[in-house]
């Protein structure tokens, strides 16, 4: 279950119908960009939206209160099933516009806000057409609805707030002007777990302790630990044939810092970017302090000149030679060797084809003399 239009974009605003009662922003109050409104083609789907400032800012009815409708002769309770704060629609539970195509769903029937009264519970009033007779149990509809003031609650990160009914229909026997009846929210469903199947995890396995430190002499005045090479480790575990030796009992927890360290975080990116900044900088000092001892009857501004000019020639070659390392990787080498095989193949099956090529006598055929004396193509 998501908060309805929790980042305001065109997929948010198309799909802005909510089963969650909670309201953790305000983003239903912001209108809809002209470019959202656009269709391609009669197929693309339509965001349906009313103007702002006709959309209604904290709803008294959610998903889970039961409600009428106004103007029903037979008073039936429906339970809401979701919202669009966009439209200002309320979707009923167990209603439907018409059938379900195949293998869907049929759509559930939705109607304005303002036809909808809040069901507050049964209660003993006396008969609409018999004032005066004995109370009986009734279904009790708020007509008209007071809040309290809103507030954002940091705790759970929502606007909380209180509802009343202010009007009621029928009205209640101990009823009086100014008289409000707090009506609650619906109870919010937990959320349920299934239980663990063959392919998850038991919870005392994911506690137990599996990997074990390597103990250091919390002694001060005691040897610190010899730490291994990482060519050492580097080398057995890629040159294996070549039998060097390694005490694995050291500790080699000092190198997951490079193992397990992302390489694309942006300290990692800002790292490589310092770096490749100061050895072009250092490049070009060093390419303009040769140019300037080598004038060569040039002046110190030509000189500097023609310095930058090679400087930036030597960059881009740079750039072009990692470009290309970066491209030729063994996949792609491979993929290469095995085109210029096939290629050369083909190449040696026309030039085989056209060498034992041969010709037989045909009218208007002219051969010349040269290759008659040469070799005969005739069968």
């Amino acid at each position: 279950m998501s908060t309805s239009l929790k980042y305001f974009t065109r997929r948010a605003a198309l799909g802005a119908t909510t089963k969650n009662p909670a309201l953790s922003n305000l983003n239903h109050l912001r209108s809809i960009p002209r470019a959202w409104l656009l269709r391609q083609t009669k197929h693309d789907p339509k965001i349906k939206s009313v103007r702002v400032g006709d959309r209604i800012k904290f709803w008294n009815i959610v998903p889970g209160d039961h409600i009428r409708l106004r103007g029903d002769e037979d008073s039936t309770i429906h339970e809401v099933l979701s919202i669009n704060r966009l439209s200002n629609r309320v979707f009923l539970k167990g209603s439907t516009n018409v059938q379900g195509k195949d293998g869907q769903p049929p759509p559930s029937k939705n109607y304005h806000y303002s036809r909808c009264q809040l069901y507050m519970g049964d209660y003993e009033v006396a008969l609409k057409y018999d004032p005066t007779g004995p109370p009986q149990l009734q279904p009790v509809f708020a007509s008209r609805i007071g809040t309290s003031a809103s507030r954002w609650n940091y705790a759970i990160k929502r606007f909380v707030w209180r509802r009343y009914a202010v009007s009621t229909i029928p009205k209640l026997p101990d009823w009086y002007s100014g008289k409000k009846v707090r009506i609650p929210w619906p109870p919010t469903l937990k959320r349920k777990y299934l239980d663990p199947g063959v392919y998850d995890t038991p919870k005392d396995e994911m506690a137990r302790v599996t990997y074990q430190p390597p103990i250091f002499d919390p002694l001060a005045s005691s040897a610190p630990p010899e730490l291994p090479a990482e060519e050492d480790y580097l080398s057995l575990l890629y040159n294996t044939h070549l039998g060097a030796s390694y005490n694995e009992s050291l500790p080699f927890e000092v190198y997951l810092d490079r193992e397990l360290a992302n390489p694309h975080s942006r300290a990692k990116k800002l790292e490589r970017y310092h770096i490749y900044q100061a050895t072009t900088q250092a490049l070009l000092k060093k390419i303009v302090a040769n140019e300037l001892e080598n004038l060569n009857g040039r002046t110190p501004r030509e000189a500097k000149a023609d310095a930058a000019f090679n400087w930036r020639e030597q960059v881009k070659e740079a750039g072009e030679k990692k470009k290309k390392a970066r491209w030729m990787h063994s996949a792609r080498v491979e993929e290469l060797e095995r085109k210029s095989v096939k290629k050369s193949k083909k190449e040696d099956r026309q030039r085989r084809l056209l060498t034992e090529l041969v010709l037989k006598d045909e009218p208007n055929q002219v051969v010349p003399k040269t290759l008659k004396s040469a070799s005969p193509l005739r069968s």
